[in-house]
């Protein structure tokens, strides 16, 4: 154990705080309950009091970062604005943003992390509902604006995801990617 002596007026927070900072600079594969207690400075039992084991940390970061994302997209219906929020998030939030959309690490049937993903899937969807929906293909099915909704949710993920990994930063310069991205829905989805 550490010398330090046990300071944490909330332990759960600091330990989320320490994984968070760690999955952002190693990654998710680098995060360890025994470093974390050390880097709180408790017993190296004392996260698995919180989260039971690594999967239940993972879980809980999950969980908040889909409030997080919920209460940004809960702000606007606009759908453009939605997806620059979208992109924010992800930058603001990369650690959060990295183990959400990995189920392999996470307990799918957690009833915090089920509830929270219903809530940021309610928002995004409130926000491409109230999207124009495309023309119909000539002889389509009415397929069209759920295909349309599709494509736009994957446009703000991946560019959130390529953001991330730096793949964009030749094609940015010194645009703000926010802005970039609100003009992109425009360019492939052109008003009627």
């Amino acid at each position: 154990m550490n010398d330090r002596p046990y300071h944490h007026g909330d332990l759960r927070r600091a330990i989320l705080t320490a994984a968070l900072d760690v999955i952002a600079t190693d990654g998710p594969t680098g995060l360890s309950l025994r470093d974390l207690a050390r880097r709180a400075g408790v017993s190296h039992a004392a996260p698995a009091h919180h989260f039971r084991d690594r999967t239940g940390l993972l879980t809980a970061i999950a969980a908040e970062g889909h409030g997080l994302l919920a209460a940004v997209l809960a702000e606007t219906t606009d759908l453009r604005e939605a997806g620059a929020r979208y992109v924010r998030f992800a930058r603001e939030h990369p650690a959060h943003f990295q183990v959400m959309f990995s189920p392999e690490l996470l307990r799918a049937d957690d009833l915090e992390l089920t509830t929270a993903r219903a809530l940021s899937a309610a928002a995004l969807t409130d926000a491409i509902a109230t999207a124009p929906a495309p023309a119909p293909a000539p002889g389509g099915d009415g397929t069209d604006a759920r295909a349309a909704r599709i494509a736009v949710w994957s446009l703000a993920h991946g560019f959130a995801t390529l953001l991330l990994g730096h793949n964009l930063d030749g094609l940015l310069g010194d645009e703000d990617p926010e802005e970039v991205f609100r003009a992109l829905p425009m360019t492939l989805f052109p008003p009627a």
